[in-house]
Parts: structure tokens; sequence; C-alpha cells
């Protein structure tokens, strides 16, 4: 087969269109993270309180962002990228021989968006805050 610039550009074409239906339609949205975040909290009241979220607010790469969470005395900490094709990037369970309930970690991320921290407190009450994020490329399998 004889392939010209012409037909390479469009056979491309096609597949970068092909490739990135799929990838929009994966995206998570705001009514799966709510979902998640409903599972995690039993549909409690989001509180403010004693929660620090270090994120970056702007990276190059999407790939390997650098995300530190505390919320002292916190039973489980859930990290959430809200337009991630699933939502829930981490959750982080601390024991009574936790020395502390903290976190440094790096996760991916699909694009901007908002990075969002729960954390289960002893108490059964919740407490949350977010972050957003801008991505110039995104780390799963979009830009």
């Amino acid at each position: 087969m004889n392939l010209s610039r012409r037909r390479a550009l469009v056979l491309g074409g096609a597949a970068i269109s092909v490739t990135l239906i799929p990838l929009e339609a994966a995206i998570a949205g705001v009514e799966e993270t709510r979902a998640t975040i409903d599972a995690f909290t039993g549909g409690a009241e989001l509180l403010e309180g004693d929660i620090t979220l270090t994120i970056p607010e702007l990276v190059e790469n999407g790939n390997m962002v650098p995300v530190s969470v505390a919320a002292p005395g916190a039973l489980s900490i859930m990290l959430l990228g809200d337009d991630n094709p699933v939502p829930e990037v981490m959750t982080l369970n601390f024991g009574e021989l936790s020395g502390s309930s903290e976190a440094s970690v790096r996760i991916r991320l699909a694009g901007t968006q908002n990075v969002i921290a729960v954390a289960k407190m002893p108490d059964g009450t919740f407490i949350s805050t977010a972050r957003e994020v801008g991505v110039t490329i995104g780390g799963c399998g979009s830009s």
C-alpha cells in the first residue's frame, strides 16, 4: 500500500477522534464524585475542620502530582479527583498504632480539576477541604 502524506493525516485524525470519544465519556463528573463521597460518609454532612491539603496550584504533568494531606486524629482520609475517570484516588486508613493521620503521596490527575480530601473523625463526623489544580498534560490518558 502506498501511503501518501494526505492519507496518513486522514488515518491519524480518524484514530485520534476514535480514541478521544471514549475518554471524554469516561470523565466521572459531579454526580459520580458526590456518590463516591456519600458512600464513604454514609450521606453525612461534610463539615469544616482541621484538615490540611497541600498540593500545587499548577502542575505540568498529571502523571505524578505531589499531595500531602493531614487531619489530626482522623480514622481515615479519602482523596478524590472530581474529573478523573474514577473519582476515588485513594483511601488511607489509620489504626491505633498510627503515629499520625497524615500522608504524602503522588497521584494521577486527568486534567485541571478539584482535588477533594474527606476525613472520618473518631466522633463519626466528616470534615472536608478541596483545592483546584491546573494540569497542563493529563495523567489518565487525556490532555
